[in-house]
């Protein structure tokens, strides 16, 4: 989506974001080999988000365009504790017609033959019953195929219109079709009513979920793999100057040291090191190193 963000002297920054779009720049960052797909319309504002995926090395050749629409668009603001505050105004975009429109079934045969597909509980909230199926059989072929699906359910109400049996039952067909789940614990407590962490977990293996981190802010992490659950610890408890992102940062970095073949605990450790990176900085993207450029990537 376009973002608005707050700044500190009250004017607005304009810039581009969206959860699994920020997971996606941080896992090319982290040496990921990365493709974005969305359905974006044919103004400037959608070439800004196509020149913002490239400039981070973002294949955008799964991204749709169709004519007279454009993207979805958010205002954030951020308090004093660092906590975010959104509206949003995205009913006509584009991306909600994505498993819709002419070319869908190329990036559903994309989805079905990539080494890892990442959503969030926010993309399963766009769809209508029919992208959605077509997304699920996808992500079901996939896995069947050895892909690694990964989950972040990121349970937003507003995006359900409140409908918290719906998004119940949607998101748990995704979770049938997860190989790794990494929700944070306030949203699987408001959503399912989970009382720790550890019952989010037990509630997650019964989908059959193999691989389960837990975040929990400054409580750390709950990591579930080869049957045994442990916590690992945040490095530092800091006070946070902006958390937007935090989660989506996080999970970038423990999916890609995931690939790296680092063991589930350290990939924690990598995924809190970056988020304490993020919490520090005000917006939702950290600055490139200079001399750092986009890299092409497919």
């Amino acid at each position: 989506m376009v973002e608005l963000a707050r700044e500190a002297d009250g004017s607005f920054a304009l810039g581009h974001g969206g959860d699994t779009f920020y997971t996606a720049i941080y896992l090319s960052r982290c040496g990921a080999d990365v493709a974005f797909a969305t359905a974006l319309g044919k103004d400037s504002y959608s070439d800004g988000i196509l020149e913002a995926a490239a400039a981070e090395g973002i294949a955008t050749d799964l991204v749709l365009r169709i004519d007279d629409r454009v993207p979805g668009l958010y205002l954030v603001e951020t308090d004093e504790n660092g906590e975010r505050k959104y509206e949003y105004w995205r009913e006509a975009e584009p991306a909600r017609q994505l498993f819709e429109l002419p070319g869908w079934d190329h990036i559903a045969e994309e989805l079905v033959a990539a080494e890892l597909v990442y959503l969030s509980g926010i993309t399963l909230s766009l769809y209508s019953n029919v992208g959605l199926g077509r997304l699920l059989a996808a992500l079901e072929f996939g896995r069947e195929r050895g892909a690694k699906i990964a989950f972040d359910s990121n349970w937003r109400s507003r995006g359900w219109r409140g409908d918290e049996q719906r998004a119940r039952a949607v998101f748990s067909e995704a979770l049938k079709r997860s190989t790794h789940a990494l929700p944070s614990f306030d949203d699987e407590a408001k959503l399912w009513g989970d009382a720790t962490p550890e019952a989010t977990v037990e509630r997650l293996i019964t989908f059959g979920v193999r691989e389960i981190v837990v975040k929990n802010g400054s409580q750390g992490a709950l990591v579930h793999a080869d049957g045994k659950n442990v916590r690992v610890s945040v490095p530092e408890v800091i006070k946070p100057v902006d958390t937007t992102a935090v989660g989506d940062a996080f999970n970038a970095a423990y999916l890609a040291a995931r690939l790296k073949g680092e063991n589930p605990e350290a990939a924690a450790l990598t995924g809190h090191r970056l988020a304490a990176q993020v919490m520090r900085h005000r917006g939702a993207i950290l600055p490139r190193p200079k001399g750092e450029g986009g890299r092409k990537r497919r």
